[in-house]
């Protein structure tokens, strides 16, 4: 059985991600900060029908956190198949370049972009124990320098001294990666749920956790001649999903 890790995993589209993994046969670490948030996720989920999930504590801010994690999936498992990162923050807004302090982008920077660094360094040699390693970041649409460069986009006035600039930097980190695992069998991609009704946007998005989480799935579970390194967005609205960076 292949085993996943889903970082911010007890709600929204993390939660999804849970519950479509653990329904295909994978057995899924139900990642939270809060441990009792996680196991009260993996009930929810375990009421429905679906056994193979753990809740485990990991928060993406604190490297023991994410060191006991590693150690815990190691002592259980002995690899890792696919990790997910998905556990972000949008930040206080407004958010703009002039007023926004420092210590506010350093925040949301801290989660989005270095926990996202922390975690996949502490697993990177249990996902090389696998067959067939994923990695998938989760991004946004609102990271790609070319479409906030395009006053034509319907997102270009939507503009964040933290949080878009904290996804560019994802993304770039994201390409160094996979260049660096090619050669060992990776996949590492960013992928972009879309604007998704969640209460990270106050359930403002037009899209469903549903089809956040299958689009995230289907870029996740590819097969080893799958594409690596791209970056693929469900607001693109053509047959590839492949988003300007």
């Amino acid at each position: 059985m292949k085993t996943a890790l889903i970082t911010g995993a007890n709600r929204s589209i993390g939660f999804e991600l849970a519950k479509q993994l653990a329904g295909q046969g994978i057995f899924v670490y139900l990642g939270a900060r809060s441990l009792a948030k996680g196991n009260a996720a993996v009930q929810e989920l375990n009421e429905t029908g679906l056994k193979n999930l753990k809740a485990i504590e990991i928060d993406v801010t604190d490297p023991d956190s994410i060191f006991s994690a590693s150690k815990t999936i190691e002592t259980e498992q002995g690899k890792l198949d696919i990790l997910i990162n998905n556990a972000g923050i949008l930040g206080k807004s407004p958010q703009g370049a002039a007023a926004t302090a420092v210590e506010e982008i350093r925040n949301v920077f801290d989660t989005n972009f270095f926990g996202v660094i922390g975690v996949t360094q502490a697993f990177l040699e249990l996902l090389k124990k696998s067959d067939s390693p994923r990695i998938s970041n989760i991004t946004s649409g609102l990271g790609s320098l070319t479409l906030h460069s395009d006053p034509e986009w319907k997102y270009y006035q939507v503009k964040t001294a933290a949080y878009g600039p904290s996804k560019s930097a994802l993304n770039a980190y994201t390409i160094v990666l996979a260049h660096e695992l090619a050669n060992h069998n990776f996949k590492v991609n960013a992928i972009d749920p879309g604007y998704t009704a969640t209460d990270f946007n106050n359930y403002s998005g037009p899209g469903t956790v549903e089809d956040a989480a299958s689009f995230i799935l289907k870029h996740t579970l590819t097969d080893n001649n799958g594409p690596n390194g791209k970056f693929f967005s469900n607001d693109i609205e053509d047959s590839t999903g492949i988003s300007p960076w």
